[in-house]
C-alpha cells in the first residue's frame, strides 16, 4: 500500500472544488487499486472460460496477445495525459488533435459503452444474487444493486475510490491466491496432484483448433481487457495525476501476465480444456479439482464483487466523460453542475437513468430490445482505442516541434510501434466484422457510431457554447487544459 499524501486521510481531502469544478480527492493507494483491478471483470472469472473451450491450451497466445496489445495503446494514452492532462483524458486529446468531430464522437461512443455496461454488470449482478435468493424478481436485484452503487458515487470521488480499493484489493488477493495454489499443483506439491504440464498436450495438442482460432481469439480477448483506460480519465480528480498515470503504466504488465496469461495457463495446465466445467466457470474449476471446500461458492462470491468492481467503475466512467463532453458544448451544459463535493451528480444520473431503462428492457424485452443494445456496443471499446492509437501519432509529432520538454513519458520505440499498434487494432477490428461470433457487435456498433455522427451533426448547426468548467482548466488546477477550439 502506497503512502498517503500528507494532508489528504479525511472526506474533505484535496482542495476545495472551484464553482463547477471537480474535486481533487482520490490518493495514490486509490489510483494504484483502480488501476490493478480495472482490467479484473467477471469476463476473466467467467467469460474466459469461452475462449479457453473454443481454442484449447494456446488461449494462452490469445490472451497473451491482446495483452501486449492493450499494453501499447495504454502507453500510448500515457504519453499523451502525462504530455497533456486533461478532463475527459483520451477524448480531449482526440478533439485536439483529429478535430472536433472525432472528439464529439469519441466521447458520446465511450459514454455509451459505459452506460451500457452499467446494465450488463447490473443484470449479471443480479443473477448472482438469485443463486441465493431465488425468489426475488431479477430486475429488483438489479436496480437495487445499481441504486446502491450510485449512492456510494453521488457522495465523492473519495467515495467510488475508496469502494474501488477494496473491491479491487479483493479481486487482486484472489488472484494472487489463486496463482499459488495453482502453481503448487502445477509443482506436484499440492495433496494427491501428479504436477507437471502434460494437460497442454494431451487432448488434441497446444493447438487443436488450428492457429486460425488462436487468432480469431484475439478478438473476444481484447474485450476483456476494457477498462485498464479508466486510470487516466480518474486522474483528473487524483492529488497527484502525472505520477498516478506513470504508477498505472509500471503495473500494467504486471496486470496483463499475472492476471490474465499466468493464471490462463494455470487452468489449461490444471484441468483438462476439453471439460465441460472450464466453460462455465474456468477458475471454479480449478478450485474444485484441487478439492477446495465450498468452491462454486468462493467463485460466485467473486465473481459478484468483479461485477460490483465494474458496475461502480462504469457509473463513475460515464459521469466523467459526459461532464467532460458539456466543457465544450459537446453535451448539455445541464450537466455541467457538480455537488458541494465536486461531484457531476446530473451527469452521473443520466448515465444511471440509461442503466435504469436498460435493466427494465431486459425484463420486458430481454431477445429483442436488450440483445440490441448488447450487440449495439461490442465494438465501440476497440474504435476507441484505434482513435487514441491515431491520436497519440499526431499529437507526438507536434509536441516534438512545439513543446518536446512536456514528453516525459514516452511511447518506445515510436513511430514504428506505434504504426504497428494501429495496423494491430485495425485487424482486430477487421476481423470482428468477418467472425460469426463478432459479426453482428461489429455491424450493430456501426449503427452507433451513425447515430452519434448526426447528432454531431445538430450540434455543429447549434449555437457553439461558452466552454465552461470541463473544459479547458489552466494548471496546475484539478488537470492541465489539451482542448482547444480549432
Amino acid at each position: 500500500m502506497s503512502t498517503r499524501t500528507p494532508g489528504a486521510h479525511g472526506p474533505q481531502s484535496g482542495p476545495a472544488p472551484a464553482d463547477g469544478a471537480l474535486r481533487q480527492g482520490l490518493e495514490r493507494r486509490h489510483m494504484r487499486l483502480i488501476a490493478l483491478g480495472g482490467v479484473i471483470g467477471a469476463g476473466l472469472f467467467v467469460g474466459s472460460g469461452v475462449v479457453v473451450h473454443a481454442t484449447g491450451p494456446a488461449a494462452v497466445l490469445s490472451f497473451l496477445a491482446a495483452g501486449v496489445l492493450t499494453v501499447l495503446i495504454m502507453r500510448m494514452l500515457a504519453e499523451m495525459t502525462a504530455a497533456r492532462p486533461a478532463q475527459g483524458s483520451f477524448y480531449a486529446h482526440v478533439r485536439e488533435t483529429l478535430g472536433l468531430r472525432a472528439g464529439f464522437t469519441v466521447g458520446w461512443l465511450y459514454w455509451y459503452f459505459f452506460v451500457i455496461v452499467v446494465a450488463v454488470e447490473a443484470v449479471a449482478g443480479g443473477r448472482i444474487v438469485q443463486l441465493w435468493l431465488p425468489g426475488v424478481p431479477l430486475w429488483a436485484v438489479s436496480l437495487v444493486l445499481m441504486g446502491l452503487l450510485t449512492a456510494t458515487n453521488m457522495v465523492s470521488a473519495r467515495s467510488y475510490g475508496e469502494f474501488e480499493y477494496w473491491f479491487s484489493s479483493i479481486k487482486v488477493v484472489a488472484i494472487v491466491v489463486f496463482l499459488f495454489l495453482g502453481a503448487l499443483y502445477v509443482l506436484g506439491l499440492w495433496p494427491h496432484a501428479r504436477g507437471g504440464l502434460a494437460l497442454l498436450t494431451t487432448h488434441g495438442g497446444f493447438a487443436p483448433a488450428g492457429v486460425g482460432a488462436v487468432l480469431a481469439a484475439v478478438v473476444p480477448c481484447v474485450g476483456f481487457f476494457t477498462g485498464a483506460e479508466i486510470v487516466t480519465i480518474a486522474a483528473a480528480e487524483s492529488v497527484e495525476p502525472e505520477r498516478a498515470v506513470a504508477d498505472a503504466i509500471r503495473s500494467i504488465v504486471l496486470r496483463v501476465v499475472a492476471f490474465y496469461v499466468l493464471s490462463i495457463f494455470l487452468v489449461v495446465a490444471v484441468v483438462p480444456w476439453t471439460s465441460p466445467a472450464i466453460e462455465v466457470s474456468p477458475y471454479a474449476a480449478v478450485l474444485e479439482r484441487l478439492a477446495v471446500p465450498a468452491a462454486g461458492t468462493v467463485m460466485n462470491a467473486l465473481v459478484l464483487i468483479a461485477v460490483l468492481s465494474c458496475l461502480n467503475s462504469a457509473l463513475y466512467t460515464s459521469s466523467r466523460m459526459l461532464f467532460a463532453l458539456t466543457g465544450n458544448g459537446d453535451a448539455p451544459r445541464a450537466f455541467t453542475k457538480v455537488s458541494r463535493g465536486g461531484v457531476p451528480r446530473r451527469a452521473l444520473l443520466a448515465g444511471t437513468s440509461v442503466g435504469y431503462l436498460s435493466v427494465i428492457a431486459a425484463w420486458i424485452s430481454p431477445d429483442v430490445i436488450f440483445s440490441f443494445l448488447i450487440n449495439s456496443y461490442g465494438a465501440i471499446a476497440l474504435f476507441v482505442y484505434l482513435a487514441i492509437a491515431v491520436a497519440q501519432v499526431r499529437m507526438r509529432r507536434r509536441l516534438e516541434r512545439e513543446d518536446p520538454a512536456r514528453l516525459t513519458l514516452r511511447m518506445w520505440l515510436f513511430p514504428w510501434l506505434s504504426r504497428l499498434t494501429i495496423a494491430a487494432m485495425t485487424a482486430v477490428i477487421a476481423a470482428m466484422a468477418v467472425l460469426p461470433g463478432s459479426r453482428s457487435q461489429f455491424w450493430l456498433s456501426l449503427v452507433t457510431v451513425a447515430v452519434v455522427l448526426v447528432g454531431y451533426e445538430f450540434r455543429r448547426r447549434a449555437p457553439v457554447a461558452r466552454p465552461g468548467p470541463a473544459g479547458p482548466l489552466p494548471e496546475p488546477d484539478v488537470v492541465g487544459a489539451a482542448t482547444g477550439e480549432r
